[in-house]
Formats: C-alpha cells, structure tokens, sequence
C-alpha cells in the first residue's frame, strides 16, 4: 500500500530563533520513499541535518525573526500489515540484555518509574513475564487515561497522568513506558504518523501520534495504549527515553505555533501516478 504523509507548520518568531527539528522520517524507511521527502522553509534558510544518540535524524536551522513555514509532503510504501502480535516473546532477565538497551530501563524526565514500582509490581507482577504482562500494562493505561485533546498539556508526567487519569496519545505512552521499565522491561517511546488507515475516522484533526516499543526475545515490538489494538501504516520519525528526547521542535528563544496541520492517509494508485507526474 501507499500512503501519503506531511506537515505544514508555522511559527511567528520575535527574533532570530536557533531551532533542532524532528520531522524527518526514520532511516530505515528511507528506502520505502516513493517521492522526494525534504523539508521546505520559507523563507528559506540553511538546514544542517545530524543523528542524534538515538538514531534519530534531526535538522537545525536558525529561524529570521517572523514568521517561518516548515512544510513536508510525500509518499511513502508500507507492507499494509498490522503492528505484529507474538504472544509467547520471552522477557529477557536483566543480565541478558545489550547493553544499548539498559538504557531504556531507567527513569527519565516524564517516565518517574521510583514513583510507580511500587504500584506496578502490586499488579502485574503475577502476570505472566513476557508478552503477556506487556499486554497488561497497556491494559491498565488504556483503562486508566481517559483520551482528548482538551486535556493536551506539555508537562505532565507518567505518574501525574495516572493519578489525573486524562490525557492525549503521549500521556498513555508515558504511563505504560514507566510501568514497563518498573517492571525491568525496557521501553522506549516512539513518535510518527499513525493515520486512520482501515479504521473508522477519527473527527478530530490529525496530529503526530506517539505509541510504544518493549525489547522482548531480543527484538523491538510496537505497542499502542492509547489504541489498544495493532494498528497499519505507522511511521516513526523518532525515537528515546520519553517525549523530551523527541520533541518535533526545539526552539531556543520564544516563538508562538500560529499553525498546525497533519495529513496521513492511504492513497489509491491512480492518486500515486498522478502525485508522481505532478
């Protein structure tokens, strides 16, 4: 299947903003391209693009006093297949796993696992380790977090959305984030595009959504608590300990988001010929 995915954002700057941005998509899906993916500015600027310690592509730019339009449209292939489901994955012990991942075991800025170890060892630690306890945890952040858009705040901790139990897509990440790494299951948070793609639509616009992986029997597996079910045609743009390692823009100095807007949705072929000839 093809999808087609991008952004036009708008920041009104005070005065020369040195910027990092995270809206580039995932290395390893570069290859999956069917179109040019470059992020436009205008006015334009002098982009210089690094790889974070996550892996992740990130461009800075130092933004002129005004306003800055920050804009991306492509096509990209996507197997069409559902986030995989392996119910038997092992929970490796903490001495067996590498060393680049025991990093996603410990506390981070919004992932406070000193203060959910207790509560998450009081319920899930009779579950099954493995597959089995993950799909428990992203049981209890579904159950627990109640989703919208009004509740959105750019603050708000895992233990903070646990006992306000309201939040938007990063909030039920966070929560099962910590309660895996409690649980000494390493978990890192993801954010991307996830559009409505063979699910009904969601009314709301659409934004970048955030989800979840757990290193299980030495692989990565996707999860999504606020979904709660395997989901076709993500695509991850960035990767870390929580959403403070993946912000999709940095800005150092004040500026004010004057505009917002998010497209991702499967394309019919003819739609793909006729973008590719445009």
């Amino acid at each position: 299947m093809e999808i087609r995915a991008g952004y036009d954002i708008a920041f009104q700057c005070f005065q020369e903003t040195p910027m990092v941005l995270m809206l580039s998509i995932e290395p390893t899906r570069v290859k999956d391209l069917l179109s040019e993916h470059r992020i436009r500015f205008s006015p334009d600027v002098e982009p210089h693009d690094y790889v974070d310690m996550f892996g992740n592509t990130c461009t800075r730019i130092v933004a002129p006093p005004g306003l800055i339009a920050i804009r991306n449209d492509f096509l990209i292939a996507d197997s069409g297949l559902p986030d995989a489901v392996a119910p038997d994955a092992r929970q490796l012990e903490v001495g067996e796993l590498p060393d680049d991942v025991l990093i996603y075991l410990l506390g981070s800025r919004y992932c406070e696992t000193q203060k959910l170890s207790e509560l998450a060892w009081s319920l899930f630690g009779a579950v099954t380790p493995g597959w089995q306890r993950v799909r428990a945890i992203c049981d209890y952040a579904h159950q627990r977090i109640s989703f919208g858009y009004r509740h959105a705040r750019s603050d708000r901790t895992a233990w903070e959305g646990h006992e306000e139990r309201v939040g938007v897509c990063r909030d039920f990440a966070h929560l099962a984030v910590t309660l895996c790494r409690c649980m000494n299951i390493p978990a890192r948070y993801c954010t991307g595009y996830l559009g409505d793609i063979r699910v009904p639509v969601d009314p709301e616009p659409m934004d970048f959504s955030a989800w979840f992986e757990v290193y299980l029997d030495g692989r990565w597996f996707t999860f999504d608590a606020r979904h709660n079910h395997p989901r076709i045609g993500r695509i991850v743009m960035a990767r870390g300990r929580d959403a403070a390692d993946v912000a999709f823009s940095t800005n150092f100095g004040a500026v004010q988001l004057v505009r917002f807007s998010v497209i991702t949705e499967e394309v019919a072929s003819s739609t793909v010929r006729a973008y590719r000839a445009a």
